[in-house]
């Protein structure tokens, strides 16, 4: 039997607090932020900051910022140590006007492994779009499904070509379901 896999995603409800984006410990925002969400090791600054954009009730599973940076809670972040812990980089992060410790996740790994036929929909940008960088990269990707073969024993990662979606494993989903991680939704993918 394969394993099945899902797409973290935010799981806001009206009264959630909000986080603003990344910052360095100067309160300077990053600008590369897209590193976060590569697939690969970051090398970041000492300290990282995040300010509370709106206040409300703390989630253990935040996307912070425009760049969707994946902020999460110690509690959380000791579950993806424990059973990912080659596949996570946990880089600590103090957010201002909130309490407890947070760190930020990477998922350290890039796979190719969107189903192209599968999927609902699936756009690639072409030459003609003019953006020679993203050749070849999806541009859309609706109703995504993903090869279950190409992932081998990897339990978090990225997709490349569509690194916007942090994908977890059925296993990893069902130990933070177990834990009640709040803030946390998902999409089998």
């Amino acid at each position: 039997m394969r394993t099945r896999y899902f797409r973290l995603n935010e799981a806001v409800r009206p009264g959630d607090w909000s986080l603003g984006p990344l910052m360095d410990g100067q309160g300077k925002e990053l600008e590369d932020m897209a590193e976060f969400t590569s697939g690969r090791p970051v090398q970041a600054p000492d300290l990282l900051k995040l300010q509370v954009r709106e206040q409300g009730r703390r989630r253990d599973f935040n996307l912070a910022g425009a760049g969707r940076i994946p902020v999460i809670h110690q509690r959380m972040a000791t579950h993806l140590a424990e059973y990912a812990s080659l596949e996570v980089q946990l880089l600590p992060v103090k957010v201002k006007g909130g309490s407890g410790e947070y760190s930020v996740l990477v998922a350290k790994k890039l796979i190719r492994c969107i189903d192209d036929k599968a999927s609902q929909e699936i756009q690639a940008w072409k030459p003609e779009d003019g953006q020679p960088d993203k050749l070849g990269h999806y541009r859309s990707v609706i109703g995504m499904r993903i090869d279950p073969r190409k992932v081998g024993h990897f339990q978090v990662f990225r997709i490349w070509g569509w690194s916007d979606a942090l994908i977890v494993s059925e296993d990893i989903k069902g130990l933070l379901e177990r834990a009640k991680v709040t803030g946390a939704d998902f999409e089998e993918v």
